[in-house]
């Protein structure tokens, strides 16, 4: 059933209504469904639960559907992010049946008599529209990984410290089968027990090296946030990191989905138009896929790769990044360090610039190819810091569609 034009008023209408109440009703949502339907809680994100993080983006969301419900094209973007990490969650039809169900009844316990019979109907064409929408983006997804249809269990080859905080993870199939290659920048779901939690829990983590056919590699930041012995815990994020860090071993099994994620570098492509990979703390990891990925291929492109560490403690793969700008001339690396350590970080060899990452310091040729007008943009890392360079970039004359980011968790692109 398509919405009728007034019914798409209707909906419109609504906007101001889910700006003010939406936090409210996606709470009420989450809280209904989730003790109606306990094991949904193994598909949800417990620790944007626990904060709320997951019902204010959701709020968010529906404020936008409402106000574009006429343009849908202005939110394929974030249609796109959400149906490729639905797709990596294996989430099924069924589930927007009782997404629909408690949602549309999460609004009628919020608003009360507000929610008019026609404020209803017509909301409940639209959850089904966009539902339809994303329904069938999801299976043209998966129709694209050949067999790969559902979790696949994975042994846990080697775990590798990068950092004080990072560990990489080397995961290879257990069925022994060639694993399909993925476009660097791109993520898979691991999904683990959490004890503590009483359910299984997934995490995206951005593939952390170029395509191999025999594993794949994720590098995991620990989150300090989760105090085990804190009561409050819950509120916290970091079950799975600490979990991956702390709990799996060397030999250990762990689920694994198939590659998925808008954000992407086509190293395919025939394009000779200069890189450029700007990233802060954990953001590094799609950028090395990226930067290994070119490299295997022999690319001759111009490869810019820009980092921010808080420290050079934590800050993971930095002797990798070296080692390819000395070695090829079409890289150039700059680090920015927070806080060096006076007599142990040296100037020019640990980092060339202290403080928060500035692009205004850089040359603007070598560094950031603004001689370039064809140069892509790569940004990956805290949502303040993927503003802050999204802003500097566009400032110096680098269109929108060249600036491409990742974000964390939930929330949206913040360009």
């Amino acid at each position: 059933m398509s919405l009728t034009r007034a019914q798409i008023d209707i909906v419109r209408s609504t906007a101001p209504i889910l700006q003010e109440h939406g936090t409210a009703i996606t709470s009420e949502f989450y809280g209904s469904m989730l003790k109606d339907v306990p094991e949904l809680n193994n598909i949800f994100n417990q620790a944007s639960q626990a904060t709320g993080r997951q019902s204010t983006a959701l709020a968010g969301a529906l404020f936008a559907y409402a106000t574009h419900i006429d343009d849908l094209g202005a939110l394929s973007p974030a249609v796109e992010k959400i149906c490729q990490k639905h797709a990596s969650l294996y989430v099924q039809p069924q589930h927007y049946e009782v997404v629909g169900t408690y949602l549309l009844r999460a609004m009628g316990t919020i608003l009360g008599a507000a929610l008019t019979l026609d404020i209803l109907e017509a909301w409940k064409v639209a959850y089904w529209q966009l539902a339809n929408i994303m329904i069938k983006t999801e299976a043209q997804m998966s129709q694209k990984t050949d067999e790969w249809r559902d979790w696949r269990q994975f042994r846990i080859a080697r775990k590798v410290p990068e950092s004080s905080e990072i560990t990489s993870f080397y995961l290879k199939p257990c069925d022994g089968e060639a694993l399909p290659a993925f476009l660097p920048g791109q993520y898979i779901s691991v999904k683990t027990d959490v004890p503590r939690l009483d359910y299984s829990q997934a995490r995206q983590y951005s593939l952390s090296d170029a395509p191999n056919p025999n594993y794949y590699r994720i590098s995991v930041s620990r989150h300090y946030g989760l105090q085990v012995n804190d009561s409050n815990a819950r509120e916290h994020p970091g079950y799975i990191s600490n979990v991956l860090h702390d709990d799996q071993k060397e030999g250990d099994l762990i689920a694994v989905s198939c590659p998925a994620g808008e954000f992407y570098l086509d190293v395919a492509s025939p394009s000779t138009a200069p890189v450029v990979l700007i990233c802060s703390g954990v953001g590094v990891t799609p950028m090395m896929s990226m930067l290994n990925s070119l490299l295997a291929r022999q690319a001759t492109r111009r490869i810019s790769f820009i980092h921010r560490a808080r420290s050079t403690a934590v800050r993971a793969f930095g002797d990798d990044i070296a080692a390819a700008a000395k070695k090829h001339a079409n890289v150039s690396s700059v680090v920015f360090i927070g806080t060096p350590v006076a007599g142990e970080d040296i100037h020019g060899m640990h980092y060339h610039y202290a403080g928060n990452a500035d692009l205004g310091v850089l040359d603007k040729e070598r560094d950031l190819c603004l001689d370039d007008e064809r140069a892509e943009y790569f940004v990956c890392g805290t949502e303040t810091f993927m503003r802050g360079m999204g802003e500097s970039l566009k400032g110096l004359g680098v269109e929108q569609e060249r600036i491409k980011m990742e974000v964390f968790g939930t929330g949206p692109t913040p360009l």
